[in-house]
């Protein structure tokens, strides 16, 4: 076999049959959050500022993320397949990685925006400039598609023996590293623990700018603006503290030779659970998207 085998969470058929349905289920719930998101974003001018062009940004990334790894598991499981070929599965390491890169990255510039806007108010329209925010959403999308790059060449130089069966249902790094029959795979950890330091350095500069925030919050005088800070701000701090978690449990969890379904399950909480909630999240926390949105549907159900 050229390709891999993914098993997902069992190989029982009517298992995986159930698995792919819940599956299509979340993925279509998190793209249309998403998606209308990102339209929202797009369409309506009262939300133009940099705050609602990193979510917008943000929702693109969330959207794709979902779409790399879910339809394609969905359709083969369906199917009665599992199967994904090599190429496929290089072009899931890439994207994956490349996406969650670029997320935690995001979260992070959001964070410093968040900072800006509530401890250096009087200057958050020269710091937070279009220009400058156009930059921050190039590097961030650059970044991503520099630790994908790593993350694939080095999984590439990886020889793979033996039944190259993946109890996943993406073609993860964690569970490709287990099918090496090489030494080669010292390689992509040490790419791992250099890319893990970059991301623990984004989660200290996460956590300074809310330390810094939430100081200057407590020192507000108005009930009333620390609750709209709040409004804003806790959406963001509970996504981050979504994505980290997860990722942490999925890639720091020792990893051993026979399948786990914990392993599966962090898996789900890492890659599925995050970019499907965003939407809802920031929605519910929210009162301008909350009322953009509620204007959408009355126009909506004014016109028919």
């Amino acid at each position: 076999m050229t390709g891999f085998l993914l098993m997902g969470f069992s190989d029982n058929h009517e298992l995986q049959i159930l698995q792919a349905l819940l599956f299509l289920v979340t993925y279509l719930l998190g793209s249309a959050g998403n998606f209308i998101i990102i339209t929202i974003i797009t369409l309506d001018p009262q939300l133009q500022s940099p705050m609602y062009y990193f979510l917008k940004h943000l929702s693109i990334l969330d959207l794709s993320s979902l779409s790399v790894t879910v339809p394609q598991y969905v359709e083969s499981s369906l199917a009665r397949s599992g199967y994904i070929s090599y190429g496929q599965c290089m072009l899931q390491v890439f994207f994956f990685t490349a996406l969650a890169s670029s997320e935690m990255a995001m979260l992070t510039v959001m964070s410093y925006d968040c900072y800006v806007a509530i401890c250096l108010p009087l200057h958050y329209e020269v710091i937070m400039g279009p220009r400058k925010c156009t930059w921050a959403v190039a590097a961030v999308w650059l970044s991503g598609s520099m630790s994908g790059t790593l993350y694939t060449v080095s999984i590439h130089s990886i020889r793979f023996c033996g039944d190259k069966i993946i109890h996943q249902f993406f073609c993860d790094v964690s569970q490709l590293l287990k099918l090496s029959c090489s030494n080669d795979h010292f390689v992509i950890i040490g790419m791992i623990d250099f890319l893990s330091v970059i991301t623990f350095a984004c989660f200290i500069g996460i956590i300074i700018s809310y330390v810094h925030i939430y100081s200057t919050v407590l020192r507000m005088p108005s009930a009333e603006s620390r609750s709209k800070v709040f409004s804003t701000c806790l959406p963001h701090l509970f996504v981050v503290s979504l994505f980290l978690s997860t990722g942490f449990c999925a890639y720091l969890n020792p990893t051993s030779g026979s399948p786990s379904t914990l392993e599966f399950l962090f898996s789900v909480f890492y890659a599925v659970i995050p970019p499907t909630l965003n939407p809802l999240i920031y929605s519910l926390r929210n009162e301008t998207i909350k009322s953009v949105v509620r204007k959408l549907l009355f126009n909506i159900k004014f016109d028919v």
